[in-house]
């Protein structure tokens, strides 16, 4: 359940963002997670509701943005059809993973007097 430990990295980040703006609360936040990030989507949004009671984000809205694994060719940029060879028909080249790992903070919605 490493879901907890990115949730409460999560927070931090947050409270140092708010912290550093003079916000007074955070209504909203926005986190992109790739389908090969390894995070359990349903896991990390009861993280969120379990850890940010008692911090700046106890009412915050928390929005999670799923991101779909893409791979194209290093060399051509060819991106490659869901489900195909990992291989550019192109350039013969073994395709890399462009999108679709990542955990983004995306956005926060903060309060400023």
């Amino acid at each position: 359940m490493h879901e907890y430990s990115i949730v409460s990295a999560l927070l931090d980040r947050v409270e140092n963002e708010a912290r550093n703006r003079g916000a007074v609360g955070v209504h909203a936040i926005r986190v992109k997670i790739g389908d090969l990030a390894g995070v359990d989507r349903g896991l990390f949004a009861t993280a969120f509701e379990t850890f940010r009671a008692g911090t700046i984000c106890a009412g915050a809205a928390l929005t999670v943005v799923p991101v779909e694994a893409c791979w194209e060719c290093p060399r051509c940029g060819q991106p490659l059809a869901r489900g195909a060879v990992l291989r550019c028909a192109m350039c013969l080249e073994p395709a890399g993973l462009a999108r679709g790992d990542e955990i983004l903070l995306d956005s926060i919605e903060l309060e400023v007097p």
